[in-house]
Formats: structure tokens, sequence, C-alpha cells
């Protein structure tokens, strides 16, 4: 038995024009699955990768449905699946399929989500919040008065960090459109302009920055790695955006990301880099969102929304993803909830 539902497709790898949405079926839940009324999505940088056909270890671009994380509430369970009830409220980082109006999730990768959260915010914590939490947190160990750089302060990762070292007394700059500079400043940090290197100047002149936070990869992590504090600065590296956020055609990040890895294993060197991911079947994952859930919950933070899409709208999300101002992340609104 299968079900009728409207879902995001790309028709191959390419530009805006390659998305699309159809009516499909989905089939029925696995022994292991449980079926989710997908509410909110979140939609990132991964997403735009995909299309374009080089995010790592993707799976073939034609065909593909796209959706990285979901908030969503049980439909019905599979025949091994026993966790969850009808109507609760869950969340999962699925990596593929959340654009969609429902999405069968392995249950042992659901995470209850509390009810009366705002699940716009909650669903941008499920990807964006976990890395930036990951890395200040455990891999960067951010503490009182440490001097950070963080490369895309606007964006939803780059604003989470930024949140969350300014939580620790971190002293926070970093790089951001200059259309959101004030919106970074009224946060705490002093930004700068990416294009016209400044920052590298800046920074240096004032001993460098002790933790660098680089996503864009490629050149950007030579001059993130000039930057850092000569006595022993700390280069954090993640994602790999920027042939893609400059329209440029992709590269592999495979020998960056090994010249990323070298730099920290030259002997006596006092600079040290890190390469971060984040992945649900990490035993760090679900205790660390759960944290950011009640976090949210008790109003310590607070996740700006820069855009929200219904699904029909989501090729124009595509169309225009680089354009307009705004800080924090993009979400797609699927569904209404039944219990509003």
């Amino acid at each position: 038995m299968s079900t009728t539902i409207r879902k995001a497709v790309y028709s191959a790898a390419g530009g805006p024009e390659v998305v699309s949405i159809v009516t499909t079926q989905i089939v029925e839940p696995a022994a292991n699955e449980v079926q989710v009324k997908v509410l909110y999505a979140g939609m990132g940088g991964g997403d735009i990768m995909m299309r374009v056909g080089c995010y790592p270890q993707q799976k073939d671009a034609a065909g593909l449905n796209p959706g990285y994380s979901l908030i969503g509430r049980v439909c019905k369970n599979g025949s091994r699946c026993s966790k969850f009830k009808a109507g609760d409220l869950v969340a999962c980082l699925t990596v593929y399929d959340a654009h969609a109006e429902l999405c069968n999730c392995q249950e042992q990768y659901l995470i209850p989500v509390p009810e009366g959260l705002d699940m716009r915010q909650a669903v941008a914590m499920i990807t964006d919040w976990t890395t930036a939490y990951g890395m200040a947190y455990r891999t960067a160990k951010i503490i009182k008065g440490t001097r950070v750089f963080i490369h895309g302060l606007s964006g939803s990762v780059g604003y989470g960090l930024l949140t969350l070292c300014k939580m620790q007394g971190a002293e926070i700059y970093g790089t951001a459109s200059e259309k959101n500079h004030a919106a970074v400043r009224e946060a705490g940090a002093t930004p700068f302009t990416y294009s016209n290197k400044d920052w590298m100047t800046a920074m240096i002149d004032m001993g460098g920055a002790e933790v660098v936070f680089d996503p864009l990869g490629f050149e950007s992590w030579d001059e993130s790695w000039k930057i850092l504090a000569p006595e022993g600065g700390h280069l954090i590296g993640y994602g790999g955006n920027l042939d893609v956020l400059n329209g440029r055609k992709p590269r592999s990040q495979i020998p960056q990301v090994a010249k990323l890895i070298a730099k920290g294993l030259v002997p006596f060197c006092p600079k040290k880099t890190s390469f971060f991911y984040i992945d649900k079947s990490q035993k760090t994952f679900a205790p660390e969102l759960t944290m950011l859930f009640g976090m949210l919950a008790n109003g310590e933070v607070t996740v700006p929304i820069r855009k929200e899409w219904t699904l029909e709208q989501y090729p124009e999300a595509h169309r225009t993803w680089q354009q307009g101002a705004g800080i924090g992340a993009v979400v797609v609104k699927v569904a209404l909830d039944s219990k509003d």
C-alpha cells in the first residue's frame, strides 16, 4: 500500500531550474521505520550543494528528494517500532527526503520534540545548531576571553556559533555580507566584508584569532590559517561552500581537507587544525540536540529565521537563495500542524 504525497525533486545536477514539486507515492514504512508527517524542514547549504552535485558522497542528484532535517508528527509505525505513538512530535536529521509531505525515518534516529516549541526555530537546530554546538563546546572548547573569528556570521551555523561563543564570554569577529553588518553588530560581533580582505590585516594586527571557524574551504582555509594566533591558534574547517556561493564550477574537497589536516600535523607547529562534521549516528548528537531544545524552551537562545518558504514556493527558494538581507536560518513550512 502507498500514499500520494507532494515532494521536491531535482531532475539532474544543475541550477535552480532542475527543482520542481511533483506528486508521487510513498510506500509504507519498513519494519524499523516510522512514517512522519513533515511540518517543518530545514534548508541549507547542503541542499544547494546536492542540487549542484558536489556534496560529499551524495546520492545521484537526478531524482533526488532533498531535505536534511525535519520536525513532524508520527503517522504510523513499522512492525518493529513502538517507541513513539501516532501524533508524537519528533525531529530527525534525514540528510535526504525531508522536503516532502511524508517521510519514512528509521526509528532509532527520531528524537522527541517538546510540545510548545517554536518549530521554525527548533528545526534549524537539528543540523545547523548541533554543528555550532559541537564545534564551540567540544572541538574548540571556547572559554571566556577567547578571540574567535567566524566566517559567515549571518548564516544559520555562523549565527549559532556567534550566540554560543558569546555565551561563553568570547570576543567575536567574522565576515558577513555588508547588508547584514548592522544586525551582526547588534548581536555582539565585529563584522568584516570577506572580499576586501581587511579582516586579515585587522586580525593579524591584534595578534591573531585563537579560534577560526571556516565553512568556505579551499583558498579560504589558507587565508584563515594566516590569521591564527602565532602562539597557538586553532582552525576548524567544515562545509566547503566557497565555489557554490560564488557560482563557480565545484571542485573536489578531498585535497583541501587533506591539506587542512596536514597543516595540523606539522611537528612543533603551535597552530592546529580540525575538520568538523555532524552525523545522526554520533553518540553526542541526540543529547546535544535535546540540550539545545531545552535552551530554546527556557529562552536562553533565539534562532533568527531569515526566510520561511512553503513547499509550493520551494523552487523559488533555490532561485533566490543568495538574494536579500537577513540573518539566520531558512526553513520550509510543509504542512499545518493538526494540533494548532
